[in-house]
């Protein structure tokens, strides 16, 4: 086990979320979340741990700052399923994690973005040589970095990347310790109605295309879970995968009332939340071989840069459920 998985294991040790008879209990099922995204609405409306108790679960959350954070906690056993972006389970593969895709949400390319201060001289993406540029490491931002950064004839060894959590980049950004923060929603919502942040590029890419024509970035959302999990108790993962579905038929026409349902729950504004469910997309779908390739396009990229330590094949992390 890495430093950090037993440095991660011990916090989720102190923090009660593991221990061994908690996982020789098999019919937990323990989810992590993020601050955005179907399986938080889901979380806040109580449907899926109604559902999964008539079937003998016991249902726990646990909240994530980011999708690389949440996809150690699975590596290390803390959790069983979640939700991230593109980025986090392709870093994660190649560090072994025992993980699984099982389903994802259309693109929505306009729900991250790289954006700068209001009164900032930096106009377009080009103007950051030589600048710092606040990001969570290895979170779905990284490959829009990554895109955007091309698109302008630069390259990450350009600019000084300042890898910070959401919080901690968001601080940083407003006291002007960095010149630049890519970011998903809701912060990136959030940023913009605190601090009036332009935005300099988002998935979409400038002109709606990147430098090879398609956009930037599809920012798709994927739910993922433990190997383990997944091949013991797919009737779960299925249960899950529903009731998501449910939700999202809900929320894609009433982001206003879900907006409110969230709002108190994950601490930002109903206005800012709505903002963000609108840029959001909706409908879970399997992982089909165009999603597999654009994640393994991804994958490849980062994997030129230096950025994964080996080569992996996605592929071979995809869920097969049983009939």
């Amino acid at each position: 086990m890495s430093f950090i998985n037993r440095v991660l294991m011990a916090a989720v040790l102190a923090a009660g979320l593991w221990s061994p008879t908690a996982q020789a209990q098999d019919k937990t099922l323990r989810i992590g979340f993020q601050k955005y995204g179907t399986l938080v609405i889901l979380k806040e409306r109580g449907a899926l741990d109604k559902r999964l108790k008539s079937q003998g679960y016991n249902v726990t959350w646990t909240e994530f700052p980011g999708g690389p954070q949440l996809l150690e906690a699975l590596n290390v056993g803390a959790i069983d399923f979640g939700s991230t972006g593109e980025a986090p389970p392709i870093f994660a593969q190649a560090a072994g994690a025992p993980l699984l895709y099982v389903g994802h949400e259309p693109p929505a390319p306009n729900g991250e973005a790289l954006i700068v201060p209001k009164d900032s001289k930096i106009t377009t993406v080009a103007d950051l040589k030589g600048k710092r540029v606040a990001l969570n490491k290895g979170s779905n931002v990284h490959y829009l970095l990554v895109r955007a950064l091309e698109a302008n004839g630069l390259s990450l060894s350009d600019i000084e990347s300042v890898f910070l959590p959401p919080a901690d980049a968001r601080a940083a950004f407003e006291s002007g310790k960095v010149d630049a923060w890519v970011i998903w929603d809701p912060f990136l919502a959030a940023a913009q109605v605190a601090t009036g942040a332009r935005t300099l590029t988002d998935g979409i890419g400038a002109d709606g295309i990147g430098a090879d024509g398609t956009g930037l970035a599809d920012n798709y959302q994927f739910y993922l879970a433990s190997r383990g999990f997944a091949t013991d108790r797919g009737d779960a993962v299925k249960a899950i995968l529903g009731e998501l579905n449910v939700i999202d038929q809900w929320a894609s026409s009433n982001t206003a009332d879900a907006a409110k349902a969230l709002a108190p729950g994950v601490g930002i504004p109903a206005p800012i939340l709505k903002t963000s469910l609108d840029r959001q997309s909706y409908g879970v779908q399997p992982i089909t071989p165009d999603i597999v390739e654009a994640q393994q396009k991804i994958a490849d990229t980062f994997h030129k840069l230096g950025l994964l330590p080996k080569p992996i094949t996605v592929r071979d992390a995809v869920w097969t459920p049983s009939s």
